[in-house]
């Protein structure tokens, strides 16, 4: 066994060596999909369909490419055909054209791909679930695709959705089919039910019973025979059972039991003809253990399987050759076995299959709603294994009816001495079932392949100008006629030289032409038993047919038949008219319906005698008539005649004629056309046929040939008269263009002369044009240039006003500030008088206060000294030296505690006149930023005089800081001298304590206070840090007033500073209005430097 590795690549070999079947499972070649670069891991293969030759097969996998096998011995190529790009659900081959073939997605989508051109050729949506199953017609013109849900019949020559079978959720369909070779169409459903369907008209035509006793059967697996018959349906689900149904009679005919081990039926296939002699006994069972077996389902014997439970099947499939199998593995590989292999031992290891075998008789059910009762037999033994012998048993099964006359039965489950009593009692079949009811009486094979193959060589040569014999004005039903006639011609040459032929095929045209294989057949049943010996004389009338008739007409009615034969009217004009037109001609639609309703359900003879009849029941006009075409008239239109006596009249003729007369004793009885192939019709003059053939073919090449030369001389006759025509067309052409030309020549002269003229008046015309032209230019540039002159005088304009208003508007915000700035200084010098009346007021209640406690000290020295004057009397003078000691430190203490309290104000004063300087400033500074910020042109002026403001500000400071330090240093050389001779002053009272300590205690407590108080203001004064202070105060003492400066001065100096600054920005303004407008005469402003 070979195997080849498809791998990534898009063609190649199937096999690289020549095949040898295994001797085993007769496997040719293992074909595996690995992906690309992981040979462990391959994809998997998952459904696979042979083509009509069973040398191709086609397989999808579940990533989407579907790839196109050739295992004929001349090809052996594989080829990737399509990436759908997702999984298949389902494949089909064998379509009307050849190369496209049909895929269903997991998108729930059918799409029809070209395996030459692998092109889309078509998209079909419309299943809401995935499509489990598609079945294509015999024909390649329908296919049905099937889902749990619902089942869709598709047109494959629009790709149109025809009709769609919806069920419940509740029940789902298992499965729905063509059967091959027919129209008919199986429906399985998951309840096991089981109905067939007209494909034309989906009418159901039959339901399969289902068993009513014992465990469901659950079907799931279905095969048909695909033999002629195609009539044996085998079915198989979840048990060991097959049920076998032969769709004929609509009943079980066995049921096979296969072994324990099968527990569920997963697959069904037969084997084709090849195999076994076109019987199709041979059927493949896949279970669920992966073994497909083989057996033989006449004999009951299992011939051979394939697949292993290490290696199992997931599915297969036999091509229509019966050469080969492919299988489908359940590792997703393919299996491709030889079946001639498979069988060539067959008879050497022959096994017996362990099975019950239930078989039933014959039996007849009605066509509605049929329903049987299986009778099942349990088995109490078990059977004894015998590998030679088989065993089997034969249950019987009750059913109601017996064995009737096979002749009466029809296959659609018909009868047709049922159906003659239900026309006799009625007149005619129901409208509805008519269709149904005529393909039932004639039987008809439905030979597709067979019909495809006469429609495929086209149309014959003798019917290529039927439209102009026949100008039918629907031109679907002209080329359904065409189609049918050629269809014949092909099937029989006669009935290419037949004229009537398309007379009497077009009633059944018009009635069946959108299901052209029906009428053919129809045709060619009607043709085969109703134109018995019609072809015999030809081309002459069926003169042995035409004496029937005449011989009939003679027993019932001679009085008729002589006044033909008086006025010469012979039965080529009574009869044959009706015969060769089947009575189209003479009668209406319903009523040609109502008397061929009679003509199927009787002998091939009834339609002579509804010939015969026609005349009698028209006898009373027909004896007024004295002139041929009269006769012939009215054997060739429509006459006021009913239909039902006609068919009463054919009735009566044909059960009183007697034998030795009666049509019936020469035409055969009906026999219904071949299945699988159709019959050869032979019956007429073959000499004749073919000898008018060739005369026709002759004639017909003499006059092509005539044609063609007829063609070459009018050809070569109207070349001659073209040239003709050409040459004189030619000199007159010639004489006319002399003359056009002299006469363009003169009209040439005058031109020049007019256009020399023009010229000279279009020079002097551009003269006085480009003369106003410079005239206009020089006015327009004059106009413009004064315009300019205009714009620059008015932007002049506009510049001067707008630095006049930006002059005042500076000179509003520097009188503004100046007046600002002296309302601040009239403020100021409201606080300092304030101030120094607050000091004058303080000093004086000071001094109010130092003198009540002078006062009172020296009124308590009084006292003292009054009291210790006693005591002091010897030491007189040294308390009065005491005493003013005492005094004169007293007032020291006095005068110092009143120069601490003036400094503190003085400070408070400086303090306070510092913060309104500093708060003056800023408001300078903000006016500055404000000039700034709307005289940009001025900036690097105003920050140069800025820095030289804050450069003498700076100095000054640093001046004051000096001079505050000088200040200081002599404030602390006064303090220190002033605590020295405190310090002398207090070692003096000290002394005197040491005497009098009784006495001057209370002054000690007062000097050490004084002493206190002078430290406490040194050091609020060597703490206070060293800036500018400015005092106004006239009060001080004469060394205090020589270090200290006027802060009127001060403020004095700024004001005079600031108005300098104010003088110099209007001088600069003014040069620079100046200098703008003696260098720029545009517009607009020159770039200028400023400097400092």
């Amino acid at each position: 066994m070979q195997t080849t590795d498809i791998g990534s690549k898009e063609n190649g070999k199937i096999w690289h060596r020549k095949p040898t079947p295994s001797a085993t499972d007769g496997v040719i070649v293992n074909v595996i999909h690995s992906a690309t670069g992981y040979h462990s891991k391959t994809v998997r293969f998952l459904h696979v369909a042979f083509d009509i030759t069973g040398d191709s097969f086609l397989a999808g996998d579940h990533q989407g490419n579907i790839y196109l096998f050739d295992i004929s011995r001349n090809s052996n190529r594989f080829n990737l055909v399509q990436r759908t790009g997702q999984a298949c659900t389902a494949l089909a081959f064998n379509l009307r054209r050849k190369t496209e073939y049909l895929v269903a997605l997991a998108d729930y989508s059918i799409k029809c791909f070209d395996t030459d051109t692998k092109e889309l050729v078509s998209w079909m949506r419309g299943h809401e679930s995935m499509v489990a199953s598609i079945s294509v017609h015999g024909s390649g013109r329908y296919a049905i695709t099937s889902s749990f849900d619902t089942a869709q019949l598709w047109d494959l020559d629009t790709f149109q959705r025809k009709r769609k079978l919806n069920v419940r959720q509740s029940v789902g369909i298992q499965k729905v089919f063509f059967l091959p070779l027919s129209n008919t169409i199986l429906s399985c459903f998951k309840d096991d039910s089981i109905f067939a369907w007209e494909s034309d008209t989906l009418y159901c035509k039959y339901q399969l019973p289902v068993p009513e006793e014992g465990p469901p059967v659950h079907y799931k697996a279905f095969a048909v025979t695909s033999c002629r018959d195609g009539r044996v349906l085998v079915a198989g689900g979840k048990s060991n059972f097959l049920y076998l149904w032969c769709l004929d009679t609509r009943q079980i005919q066995r049921i096979i039991q296969m072994p324990p081990k099968v527990r569920t039926v997963r697959h069904l296939e037969f084997l084709p003809d090849s195999f076994d002699g076109g019987s199709s006994q041979v059927l493949g069972v896949l279970s669920q253990d992966g073994i497909m077996r083989f057996l033989n389902i006449q004999t009951c014997k299992l011939l051979f399987d394939i697949g292993s439970h290490d290696e199992g099947i997931s599915t297969a499939l036999v091509s229509p050759n019966g050469h080969h199998i492919v299988a489908v593995m359940e590792n997703g590989s393919l299996n491709i076995h030889s079946v001639q292999a498979l069988t060539q031992e067959v008879n050497k290891r022959e096994k017996t299959l362990y099975y019950k075998l239930f078989s039933f008789p014959r039996c007849n059910f009605k066509a509605v709603k049929i329903k049987a009762r299986l009778i099942l037999t349990k088995f109490n033994g078990r059977l004894t294994k015998s590998p030679l012998k088989l065993q089997t048993r034969v249950i019987s099964v009750v059913l109601t009816g017996r064995l009737k006359d096979n002749k009466n039965e029809l296959p659609e489950g018909l009868n047709k001495k049922r159906l003659q009593a239900l026309l006799k009692g009625f007149g005619e079949y129901p409208a509805k079932y008519r269709m149904f009811i005529w393909r039932s009486l004639l039987q008809l094979p439905e030979n597709h392949t067979a019909f495809s193959r006469l429609t495929d060589k086209g149309t014959h040569s003798a019917y290529l100008r039927l439209h102009e014999e026949y100008p039918i004005k629907s031109r679907k039903l002209l080329r359904v006629l065409q189609r049918t006639l050629s269809a014949l011609t092909h099937w029989s040459a006669i009935f290419g030289e037949t004229p009537y032929i398309a007379l009497l095929t077009f009633p059944f045209v018009k009635l069946f032409q959108n299901n052209q294989l029906i009428c053919f057949e129809v045709v060619a049943t009607v043709i085969m038993n109703w134109c018995q010996h019609w072809f015999e004389y030809f081309p002459n009338p069926p003169i042995n047919v035409l004496s029937m008739i005449e011989n009939v007409l003679a027993h019932h009615d001679k009085e008729l038949l002589q006044h033909f034969v008086n006025y010469n009217v012979t039965s080529q004009l009574y009869g044959w008219p009706l015969l060769e037109t089947i009575f189209s001609e003479v009668l209406t639609r319903e009523e040609w319906l109502k008397l061929f309703d009679n003509v199927f359900s009787n002998h091939p003879s009834f339609l002579l005698m509804a010939v015969v009849a026609y005349a009698i029941c028209s006898r009373a006009p027909l004896l007024h008539c004295n002139q041929k075409d009269d006769f012939k008239y009215f054997f060739h239109h429509r006459n006021n005649l009913d239909v039902s006596v006609l068919i009463k009249e054919a009735y009566h003729l044909m059960d009183s004629t007697p034998a030795e007369i009666h049509p019936e004793r020469m035409l055969e009885e009906f026999v219904p056309l071949t299945k699988g192939q159709y019959p050869i019709f032979n019956k007429y003059p073959k000499f004749i046929v073919d000898y008018q053939t060739q005369e026709r073919e002759r004639i017909r090449q003499e006059e092509m040939e005539y044609l063609r030369e007829r063609q070459i001389v009018h050809e070569l006759q109207a070349e001659a008269v073209k040239r003709k025509v050409e040459d004189e067309a030619w000199y007159q052409q010639q004489a006319l263009l002399q003359e056009a030309e002299e006469q363009r020549r003169k009209i040439l002269l005058e031109e020049e002369k007019k256009l020399v003229d023009q010229r000279e008046r279009l020079a002097a015309v551009k003269r006085e044009l480009r003369v106003k032209e410079l005239q206009l230019l020089d006015a327009a540039r004059r106009r413009f240039i004064k315009h300019q002159q205009d714009q620059r005088k008015m932007e002049l304009r506009r510049l001067d006003d707008e630095i006049d208003k930006k002059v005042s508007l500076r000179d509003q915000e520097t009188a503004a500030v100046v007046q600002d700035i002296e309302v601040r200084q009239m403020e100021l010098e409201a606080q300092r008088r304030l101030f120094e009346q607050e000091l004058a007021k303080g000093q004086e209640t000071v001094r109010r206060e130092a003198r009540e406690e002078t006062d009172a000290s020296r009124r308590k020295a009084d006292a003292e000294e009054r009291m210790f004057q006693r005591l002091l009397e010897t030491d007189r003078d040294q308390d009065l030296e005491t005493q003013k000691v005492i005094e004169e430190g007293m007032t020291e203490a006095d005068q110092i505690c009143m120069d601490t309290n003036w400094k503190a104000l003085l400070l408070l004063k400086q303090k306070q006149d510092d913060l309104d300087r500093g708060q003056r400033h800023q408001e300078l500074a903000h006016l500055t930023q404000e000039n700034r910020a709307r005289e940009t042109e001025l900036l690097h002026v105003m920050k140069e005089v800025e820095r030289k403001k804050w450069d003498d500000v700076v100095a000054e400071r640093a001046h004051l800081q000096k001079e505050q330090q000088a200040t200081t240093t002599a404030v602390a050389r006064r303090r220190q001298f002033l605590e020295d001779e405190m310090i002398q002053a207090m070692e003096h009272v000290e002394n005197l304590q040491k005497s009098q300590d009784e006495s001057f205690e209370r002054l000690r407590d007062l000097r050490i206070g004084s002493v206190q108080k002078a430290a406490v203001s040194h050091q609020v004064t060597s703490d206070s840090p060293p800036e500018t202070r400015n005092t106004c105060l006239n009060t001080m003492s004469s060394a205090e007033s020589s270090s200290h400066f006027s802060l009127d001065r001060g403020r004095a100096g700024f004001e005079n500073q600031e108005r300098e600054l104010m003088a110099e920005v209007r001088e600069l303004r003014q040069k620079l209005v100046s200098q703008a407008r003696s260098r720029c005469p545009q517009p607009h402003f020159s770039n200028t430097q400023w400097t400092s």
